[in-house]
């Protein structure tokens, strides 16, 4: 075989390699993109690389695909469901408190769930490989926390932060055991609803009306007429 022959050769397989190393990025960074979707974009502007954004994002699905996740039972997701639906009662009269609570709750159900809480950016992270769609829900519910807990935040701030605990809630809740398949918070929605409705029948003072229901302002009124 002449030196010509060889050369050709390798530079055939070179062109290959590359070729084939190019569309394996690609495929992996729209895969990335699509189970990340706004994560994707704040991790690579926060980085100022989507390389380094997509070694991180990878690194975490490693670390949670290592961790024991494991759905909720039928009972627990019942049990936190009616918890939920007490909290929000609670809002009407200590929206503070209620804050605080939906707080514990959602850490109480992500550490049955199989997430490590001991390190609050860890956790972020972790939950950002199944939980993607709602990490700023999280963000803006824990700094209003941070807020409440100074005692700089107003009535609005504290019922946004409720919906933003209750759209993570329900998405943390809303695989049943055994199916496989996790829903979006949208799609879960009916589920604590109708656990609201199954609260209001066994939990006396429990309301079947979601006190901070996007677009309901009676509640609101209630609460800022006692402030």
């Amino acid at each position: 075989m002449s030196t010509v022959t060889i050369a050709v050769i390798v530079a055939a397989v070179i062109v290959v390699v590359v070729l084939v190393t190019g569309v394996t990025a690609v495929r992996r960074r729209r895969r990335l993109q699509h189970r990340f979707g706004p994560e994707y974009d704040r991790l690579a502007s926060e980085r100022d690389s989507k390389r380094k954004a997509e070694s991180e994002l990878a690194g975490r699905e490693r670390r949670v695909h290592g961790l024991d996740i494991q759905p909720l039972t039928d009972s627990a997701r019942a049990a936190y469901a009616l918890q939920w639906a007490a909290i929000q009662e609670q809002f009407v009269d200590t929206p503070e408190n209620a804050v605080a609570s939906s707080q514990l709750l959602v850490i109480a159900v992500m550490t049955e769930l199989g997430y490590p809480a001991e390190d609050p950016d860890q956790m972020l992270a972790d939950l950002s490989v199944e939980h993607a769609t709602i990490l700023d829900h999280y963000r803006a519910a824990e700094e209003t926390s941070r807020s409440a807990a100074a005692g700089t935040a107003s009535t609005e701030d504290l019922r946004l932060a409720m919906i933003d605990y209750r759209a993570l809630f329900r998405d943390l809740v809303a695989e049943p055991a055994g199916t496989g398949v996790r829903s979006s918070a949208a799609e879960s929605a009916p589920l604590t609803e109708a656990a609201d409705v199954q609260a209001a029948d066994t939990l006396p003072g429990v309301a079947a009306v979601d006190p901070v229901a996007d677009g309901s302002d009676e509640h609101l009124i209630r609460t800022n007429a006692r402030s």
